[in-house]
Formats: structure tokens, sequence, C-alpha cells
């Protein structure tokens, strides 16, 4: 349930960026001020005096005030520097009233210098900075951060006594290093992550099935001429479950470069012979290649290709299993139970919920509730499951585990091969001698370039720049980039007789290259780790002994050396999480990439499983 918010304070809410309880307590304050009543001064240091205004005289550059302070019962000097109009105002003399400043020693005097009039005294008390005016979004605190709503909200009495003391002091908070600082660390990533995975499973949509059945698999894999990971099999079985039950399933499986996902994808179009089965691919070169290992795999089954050259009269009903580009958003294909997209994240939501959306049956209607009162039409949708190449680490596929489905195929059918080795201009000439050994063994080499035409903002060379160097001492050069329209033909035209090819980032998922064995990524500390692993990921596809060259002009780079060191996507995602985050986590600054201010998504595995569990206990 958790607590509601009244209507006249959800603007306030709105304006600082909270919606509930949780929210609200993780506005963390940015500075606390002591204001305990000392009776003696503190040199040096800000501190509260309870007094009364004597005197106020001004000038240009500066007020000076004389009060009687009576916490030290003496008189003390005060002076506002850059003075404005309403200080006067502000400084009422034969008023008494508690001033905040630094006490300072001038010609034996105490003297407190920028004073200011504030309510609160005694003990720690806690200031922010946020859009809303400060004496508001105290009472807003006051009214909602209570121990009885922060449970209410679902937390636990030990992380909501953690929360209240930030915000209600009995003392400066822990220093960080400190047991009691991790301990009140661990609570504002246990509420964050409550809060998130809470709003997260509140969104979780799920609809009635196309079609409910009992897939088999044991009898395709056993036809196999190879025996499927651990981790391929595991998919397979969750997503065998998934197509038995009367809600549509929704999964996305994520795995490293070489990792089998494709035979994940026939298994599931096997299943579903029956009912049918459509897979949507980024590309024409990766929908042909996808036709021929199923055409190579699934033998009984009627499978068919729908690109922009595709006939609109050819009837696609024939088929078992599509497999398709984005054409497949413009052709009518219906009543098909599963639904599959390849590299997802290379469409958009809105192209990825059309291909499902056109299989709905806006007939079925759900059953009658309790009261017998006939309920809303729902539409029945088929079962979906998109593909990534691009590993994330475990902690995000838990977080997303709350709004879908997740599968991570972490294993490879073989071990690759594959030394990673940072260059620069001096191995050049030892890199050439590489790829003229490698060409006579009829292999292949891959060359990538930052741009395709010269730049004065980068100082590494562009493809034009560079191509009549290559031309000029090899043969069978070819070149290609995102702009050029005939790319897919280049590459299958590479893939087919070439020896070199120089391309931008296009080639980073795809087509697959069997002879290809090098790659040389130029400027290589321009790119983000994942996609340095997915260019490495094109060679030694084949179990060939592979080379990845990162060549760049910066003297030291610990990024890529570490990049060097680590095979695994999943390790790498992890790894490029921990190079791009920033901030000290208490003082509440967001990490970059990241939507958590607290939680670190590099490390907090076991802390996502804790909150899982409190939510699952709860029913939620």
């Amino acid at each position: 349930m958790g607590v509601s918010i009244e209507e006249d304070d959800l603007p306030r809410f709105k304006k600082v960026g909270r919606f509930n309880c949780i929210e609200l307590a993780l506005l963390l304050p940015n500075t606390y001020e002591d204001r305990t009543l000392y009776t003696s001064p503190k040199l040096g240091e800000s501190q509260v005096l309870d007094v009364e205004i004597k005197s106020f005289s001004s000038s240009i550059k500066f007020n000076k005030l004389r009060f009687f302070c009576f916490n030290l019962n003496c008189e003390i000097e005060a002076v506002l520097f850059q003075p404005k109009p309403y200080h006067r105002h502000q400084f009422i003399v034969g008023e008494r009233v508690f001033v905040y400043g630094k006490i300072e020693l001038n010609f034996n005097n105490l003297q407190m210098v920028q004073p200011r009039i504030v309510k609160d005294s005694g003990g720690i008390v806690p200031s922010y900075k946020t859009p809303l005016r400060l004496d508001i979004l105290k009472r807003l605190i006051k009214k909602y951060i209570s121990l009885s709503n922060l449970k209410e909200e679902g937390l636990s009495e030990e992380v909501a006594k953690s929360l209240y003391s930030l915000h209600f002091p009995l003392e400066f908070p822990p220093l960080e290093g400190s047991e009691a600082y991790a301990k009140n660390l661990h609570s504002l990533k246990f509420a964050e992550l409550y809060n998130h995975l809470k709003i997260l499973s509140g969104k979780k949509e799920s609809y009635p099935a196309l079609k409910s059945f009992e897939g088999e698999y044991k009898t395709w894999t056993k036809t196999l001429p190879f025996e499927l990971t651990e981790d391929q099999l595991r998919a397979i079985k969750k997503i065998q479950k998934d197509m038995s039950k009367d809600v549509s399933a929704k999964r996305m499986i994520v795995g490293d470069v070489g990792s089998g996902k494709t035979m994940v994808i026939l298994a599931s179009a096997y299943m579903a012979k029956k009912y049918g089965a459509v897979l949507m691919a980024p590309t024409t070169v990766l929908a042909n290649q996808l036709l021929e290992e199923a055409q190579k795999f699934l033998p009984d089954m009627k499978v068919g290709l729908v690109t922009n050259k595709t006939s609109k009269k050819e009837d696609l009903s024939q088929y078992d299993f599509l497999i398709g580009t984005h054409a497949l958003l413009y052709r009518d294909i219906k009543n098909r139970a599963l639904v599959m997209i390849d590299e997802q994240h290379r469409f958009g939501t809105a192209q990825r919920n059309k291909l499902s959306k056109m299989m709905e049956n806006k007939t079925r209607r759900s059953q009658r509730d309790v009261s017998g009162k006939a309920a809303l039409e729902v539409q029945a949708r088929p079962h979906f499951l998109q593909f990534s190449a691009t590993p994330i680490p475990r902690t995000q596929a838990m977080i997303n585990s709350s709004l879908l489905d997740v599968s991570l195929i972490m294993q490879t059918p073989f071990k690759k091969d594959i030394d990673t080795k940072v260059i620069h201009k001096s191995d050049f000439p030892e890199l050439l001698e590489h790829i003229e050994a490698e060409l006579k063994e009829d292999h292949q080499v891959l060359i990538v370039y930052p741009l395709v035409e010269q730049s004065e903002f980068i100082e590494y060379q562009s493809i034009e720049e560079a191509r009549g160097f290559w031309e000029g001492k090899f043969e069978k050069v070819y070149v290609t980039h995102g702009k050029d329209k005939e790319k897919e033909q280049v590459l299958i035209d590479f893939r087919e007789k070439g020896n070199i090819l120089l391309a931008t980032t296009v080639v980073e998922v795809g087509i697959s290259l069997p002879e290809l064995t090098t790659v040389v990524i130029v400027g290589a500390e321009r790119l983000g780790l994942s996609t340095l692993h997915q260019l490495r990921g094109r060679v030694s596809r084949t179990g060939l002994k592979g080379y990845c060259y990162l060549y760049t002009n910066t003297k030291k780079s610990p990024r890529l050396e570490s990049f060097s060191r680590t095979t695994s996507g999943f390790d790498i995602a992890r790894l490029d999480l921990e190079y791009r985050k920033s901030g000290d986590l208490l003082s509440g600054n967001e990490q970059s990439g990241q939507s958590f201010k607290f939680v670190d998504m590099a490390n907090d595995e076991e802390l996502i499983a804790e909150v899982q569990k409190c939510l699952k206990a709860e029913g939620v």
C-alpha cells in the first residue's frame, strides 16, 4: 500500500523529483550544522548564539552589529560583509534571536562573521540543497519521514531507523570507513533498490497467451552434431516452461559473443513449429545468415525469408518459421504463437512492440470477476523472446528481471583463443609483419577506423586517408562504413574473397566471418569497452587463433590494459561500470550512466538478491 501523499503536497514532492516517502528519505542533506548552545566560544568554527541585538550600524562595505550573548555571558561584535538592504529589517535592535556564524578573535575581542538568524537551536541540524524553499522542504520531511511511515512503505525497522537518523540526527553522521557509515550506506542502497524494484514490478504487464503448448526439444538436440552448453540448455528449458503457461512469455536472453544464441533461437522455433514462429533481425545479412542456420539444423520445418526484396504476392502462411528484417512489420502476418527479436537493442521499442501486437487476438475476453460482472476485453499475445549480444552485469540482469524474465548465456561452445594487445605507433612494423603472415595462411584481417573522412578534431587517420596505403600494399582490400548503401554486399564479398576489410564500427555485430583472425581497432580509447568486446568477438568464431590489436596514441591507458586481460563479456560489462562510476556515494551525486545514486551496479549483486527475497516474501 504505502503512505498516501496529501494532494496539496504532491506538487512539492514533484518539484524535488520525489513521489513517495522512501524517495523523500533518500533526498539527503548536503551539510549538517551543530547548533548546540555551548557556554564557551569555539574559535575558528561556526556555532549558534542566543543573543539580544544591542546595535546596528551600516556602511557601503559592511554592517557592524553588537550582541549581548546569553550563553557566553558577554558582549560580542558581528560583521556582515556585502550588506543587503534586508539585513536592517532582519536584525532589529532590542530583539532576542538565535544567530549562527563563524567565531573569530579580533584584537582580543570575540567576533562573529556573517551571522544569520536561525530558528533551530540545540543539536545537529541538517541543511538541504533543492529547488524547493528550505522551510517548506523541512516541513515535508517532518510530516512524512517517520519510523512508522518508512515501515509502512515496507522497509525493515533497521533500515527505517538508519534513514530516519540521517534527517533527524542526534550526532554528526559517521565518517567513511566506520562500521556505522557502512550500515547507513547499506540502508540507503537497500531502500533505493527496494523502491526501484517495487515500482518495476508494478509495471510488469501480463497478457493471455495466444497459444499455450508443451514444446519438446530433446528429440531435436539429439540430431545436432555437437552438444549444447549447460547455459544454452537452461535457457531453452526456461523458454519451454514459459510457453506452456497461459500467460504470454516475455523473456530476454542475453549471451556473450559466440555463446550460441542462434541455437536457442532455433530450439524455440522447433518447440513452436505447430503454431508458427517469427524472428526479426536488424540486417538482411544477419537474416540470411540465420536462414542458412535454420535450413541446416531444422530440416523438417519450412523456413521462409522476408526482406524488402521479398514478393508481396508470396504466401507467408505456408512457412512454419519466418525470418526477416523490419520488412516483417509491413506484411500480413497473424496468429504466430512465438515472436523473437534478434539484436533487440538495434530496434526501437515501437518496432519491437509492433511485431508482437500484429499477432494479437482481440476477440478473447478475460473471465468474469468475483462479483459476476464481465471484466474488460483483453488482448491475447504471442510468446515474446528478445535476444541480445550485449552482455550486461548480473546485477543489471537481476534488476531487469523485475520487469521481464532474463536468461544469461555465459558459457561458450568452445574456448576462444584470442590475444589482445595495446599497441602504439612504434609497434606498426611488427603489426604489418603479423598481417602478412596471417594473409599467407588465407586468414582475413579487419581494421576499424574511428571515422570515414578526415577531421581536424580527431588525431587519427580516417578510412579515406588510410585506404591508399592498404590498397597499395595488399590485394583484395575492401572498404565499407555506416553510410555505405552497399555495406551488406561488401561484407558478403569480403567474406567470400577478401584479405583486408577497412570499416567503421558497422561490423560491431552481425555477419559471421569464419576466416577472420585479426582485428585492429584504431583509436581504441575512444570506444566503450562493450563495443571493443563486440569488435574483438568478430575473430576466432570457428576456433582459429585470434588477435586483437588496440591502437592508441595515448601513452598509458589502464582501461585498455584491463580490457586486454579480460575475455568474458559479462566481466567486461562489470569493468565498464567500474570505470564509468563517479562521485561519493553518501553525497547523493548520481553516477555516470546509472539511474542509481547509492547502488553500485558493478558489485551489489548480493544486495539485489536480498531485496528481491524481501519483496517476494511480501507477495510483490
